[in-house]
């Protein structure tokens, strides 16, 4: 569960600054469509996503080799 979170953090980090900024910048000019802070909510999170893609896979590959070193102890009961 650890993992988990550690890896979708960033990503939804910078959606949530994403949406904050759009929802401002909604009030401020007092735009009230839902469909405007879509796009640039998706953009933004793609890019956090290709930002951030080497280091998630990084922490995947390290924890599946842990996971996997792991199996005979989790069989064994020890």
């Amino acid at each position: 569960m650890t993992i988990v979170l550690w890896l979708s953090a960033p990503v939804l980090l910078v959606a949530l600054a994403t949406a904050l900024v759009v929802g401002f910048l909604q009030a401020l000019f007092q735009m009230h469509d839902a469909t405007i802070s879509f796009i640039p909510k998706l953009v933004a999170t793609m890019v956090a996503v290709g930002f951030c893609l080497p280091w998630l896979l990084e922490r995947l590959v390290e924890y599946s080799q842990i996971l996997i070193t792991h199996i005979p102890q989790t069989i064994t009961g020890g």
